[in-house]
Order: structure tokens, then sequence, then C-alpha cells
């Protein structure tokens, strides 16, 4: 048994909301396993899901190449991925099923299947692998191959016994060389696709890499299923051997670095910088980071000198109070410095927002919005508090999540726990906070018209007198707002 058809459980036309933005990134995590397994003498390929309409279209494939197993690997870098939408999991089940019918050892790993794997083995999947998965991929593979009849020596997963029950084995430790792994397998993916719909939707092409795993802060909403709270680091030397061979594969204009914090490790940054202008690879990219280590100027000119672009951060909450609750570890006047730090340095800031945590009342909206409409972010990205099974904040709210405990897509920002506004309350929040914020930008641009009316490009004056539709949109915004606040 030594062939291998890998797939993955995101299926971007099941994400209305993704599928419009039209910006996908291929399942890295998929990418690095079917690796390993074909440098260790394995025959694999990939049935990519992402742009595929329906999980029928796996039929053929296992028809076609006979797999001995069929794994489902999710892409455990991504975020839409550890959201657990419905739709990708019934997607998963259907899959599992089809390979189960024709013979598959079929295995899974992903954060959904990790946090329900009872239910996933229910579905046809005969293992489950619990958390970082390529190694105990690669070492269950080889004891299948062998014909072995007891998995309870392999760290790492969760399987039925003779009798049918469900039994998981010790936890695996998490990879800290991982220098140690080969590059990502690119040549099974048909990059067009993704190219194709980049440069229809951006004007510009972007690939994902990683350069850590894990993040060892304590946000207490935030899951970690795959790769924990440990930080685990590649080489800046390792990180620019994939970057050169991207560069050479593909025409890629744009790098997306999807670790969950980017260059934590002391020193990590200015090493990295200094090799990509040794090595003349000057490449715009974008990262994720905290507030917290963007107030060090030496940080944010490093990362400008190395072509960052784009950072996001997850800034939350303009509240200290909400902050503090979150356990975020970060301050409001930390937010403000490190927007200021990054705006000097001309890489663009981008927040994360989150409404809707516990205790959260209309004071504290008011200044997440107040923080804003001052501080002006490149892009804001909101969503509403979204429990996730593992973490202290779906503890203290599971007791009210019982007739739904996941989306079914990115877009569908429902509040499911009680709080103090009506759910729909929220998904307004979300419209009336986009347009004002869309406001505020238009008035600064006309702000610079006035100011300096000789350097103006056209761009800047189509996006000042964009105030002529923001202005009333937010005002009937506002007025949705009021109304289903007095709901």
């Amino acid at each position: 048994m030594s062939k291998l058809l890998f797939s993955h459980s995101y299926f971007l036309r099941f994400d209305p909301k993704q599928w419009a933005i039209g910006q996908p990134y291929a399942p890295l995590g998929t990418l690095y396993a079917a690796s390993l397994m074909r440098e260790h003498g394995y025959e694999v390929s990939l049935f990519d899901t992402m742009f595929v309409a329906d999980p029928k279209a796996l039929e053929p494939v296992l028809d076609a190449s006979g797999p001995d197993l069929f794994v489902i690997y999710d892409d455990g870098f991504n975020y839409l991925t550890k959201m657990c939408l419905t739709n990708m999991r019934e997607a998963a089940f259907d899959m599992c099923k089809m390979a189960k019918a024709r013979g598959c050892k079929v295995i899974v790993s992903s954060s959904d299947s990790t946090d329900h794997y009872e239910e996933y083995l229910k579905e046809g999947a005969d293992y489950v692998l619990i958390g970082e998965a390529e190694h105990t991929l690669l070492e269950l593979a080889d004891y299948i191959k062998n014909r072995g009849d007891d998995a309870s020596h392999i760290a790492g997963l969760a399987c039925l016994d003779a009798e049918g029950r469900v039994y998981k084995t010790m936890s695996r430790p998490v990879l800290k060389d991982l220098d140690s792994l080969p590059l990502p397998a690119w040549d099974l993916v048909d990059i067009e696709p993704y190219r194709d719909s980049w440069l229809k939707h951006a004007g510009y092409f972007s690939i994902n890499m990683g350069t850590t795993r894990g993040c060892p802060f304590k946000c207490n909403w935030c899951a970690k299923p795959i790769y924990g709270n440990r930080y685990n680091s590649r080489s800046p030397q390792n990180v620019i051997k994939e970057l050169k061979m991207l560069k050479e594969r593909f025409p890629v204009d744009h790098i997306w670095f999807c670790d969950d914090i980017f260059g934590l490790k002391p020193g990590w940054v200015i090493e990295f910088a200094e090799l990509m202008q040794k090595e003349n690879l000057r490449t715009r990219f974008k990262i994720q980071s905290r507030a917290d280590l963007l107030v060090e100027e030496e940080l944010v000119e490093a990362l400008a000198k190395a072509g960052c672009e784009n950072v996001w951060i997850g800034a939350e909450s303009g509240s200290q109070k909400i902050l503090d609750a979150m356990d975020k570890g970060t301050t409001v006047e930390q937010i403000c410095i490190a927007t200021k730090n990054m705006k000097r340095a001309g890489i663009k800031p981008s927040f994360f927002i989150q409404f809707g945590y516990p205790g959260e009342d209309k004071a504290d909206i008011a200044k997440t919005i107040r923080m804003i409409n001052e501080l002006l972010p490149f892009e804001i990205g909101i969503s509403v508090s979204y429990p996730l099974p593992g973490t202290v904040f779906y503890e203290r709210v599971k007791a009210e999540m019982k007739k739904k405990t996941n989306w079914t897509d990115s877009d569908e920002m429902a509040l499911m726990f009680s709080n103090t506004f009506p759910a729909g309350f929220y998904k307004q929040l979300h419209s009336y906070v986009h347009k004002n914020y869309h406001m505020h930008l238009a008035k600064n641009n006309l702000m610079k018209v006035f100011k300096e009316p000789h350097r103006i490009s056209f761009n800047t004056l189509k996006k000042a007198l964009s105030v002529l539709y923001y202005t009333p949109a937010t005002f009937i915004e506002r007025l949705k707002l009021t109304q289903l606040e007095k709901a």
C-alpha cells in the first residue's frame, strides 16, 4: 500500500463571500504532508477541491487513480479552515464515504476533525490525525503498508477498536526543527486557476508561505488545535530557499506569510531582511503580527526593508476593558503607536476587529469605532466573537450554544450565544462600521485635496469624491442599527 491521494475540505464555491473576493491560496499544509510522504517513497497525487463545484467530482478521480490511502489533509495555516464551517464539514463527510466505498483506507487531518474526531470516524474515516500530523501520517502509512493490526502505539491519532469503540492514542510532540521538512509539493497544484482568479480580482498574483508554527500567546478565544501554544520557526535561510524556488517556478508578484505571528523570534526579521537584500529578492509581502511587537521601531524598519507592504494585527477592540477580558495582552495605546510606526515606515496597517465579546456594551463599541476612525488603517476585517472548542471563551458560552455551534460559511456572522444586543444587531453593526470607516477615509482624502491640490492623483480624487456616497449610506446604516439596538 504505497499510493496516496491527497485532498482537503475547503471548497471555495461553498463560501460565497470568499468566492466573490476571489483571492484563494493553495492548501499549503496539504502540500507539506504530500512532500514528506513522497520523500519517503510514496506515490502521491492531489485532488484540489478549491475550485470544485461538487464533492462528487472526487468519484472519477478515485476510480482512475485507485489509491490505497485517501487523505483529507486540511491547510492548518489558513484561518478559514480553522473556522470549521459546516459546508466544508459535510463535504468532507461525503468524500470519506466515497473513498471508503472504493476500499480505500481513509485518513483525515484538520482542525475540525481534531475537535470532532468521533463524528468523522462515524462518517467513514478510518483514522483521524490529532494535531500536527505530517509524521503521524508517515508512521501510520508505514504501519498500514506492513499490515499492522494495532495502531495504539502511534502517537497523535484517533480510531475505532475491534468492537467499534473510539479511542485516542497519546499526543505527539510538536515538530521543533521545521527546516527538516521538505519544501511543499507545489508541483502537485494546478496553479493557473489561482493565478487567473487573483489577476481578475486583485490585479496581481499572491502565493502563501509559512515560516513558523504555533503561537505562544494566550488570547482566550483563539483555538490552536493543530500547532498549539508552542512557537517554532524555520531559519531565514530555509525561507529564502523556498522563496527563490517559488519565484523561479511561478510568476509570483506577492507573498502572504501565513504565520499566526511573523518573526517573533528575536533577531529573525533583521536577519531575514538582510538576506532578502543580499539575494536581491525584494518581494512585496503581507504578514500577521501583534501591536506590542510593532511598537519596536527597529523591527518595523526591518520589515519595510525586506519588502513588507501590509501588516494585519489583531486590534480586536478599542476598549481596554474588552482587550483585558480577552486576555489579549496588548493595549489600545500599543495599537496606536504600532499603527503610527508602520505608516511612518511606509507599511500599510490593517486591523482585525471583533465585536460581540461577552461583556461588551455600547460604550465599548463606540470606543472601537472611534479607534478605527482616528487611526484609519489600510483595511479592516470585522467579525463577531466565534466560540471554538478548546478555548476558555468556548467553555464560558457553550451552555448557550444548543442549536448552533458553527457557521455555514464565513459570511454568516451569526452570534451563537446571548449577548448585550440581539443577534441581528451585530450583523448590522458590521455593515455600519464598514460604511462609517469608508466615509472617514473619504473625508481624509478630501482634506488632502484641499491642502495639497497640486499633488493629488486621480485615485486620491476618486476616493475623496466617494464621500458623496458614503455619507448618506452611513447615515442610513446607523438608523437601521439604532432600530435593532432597541429591539
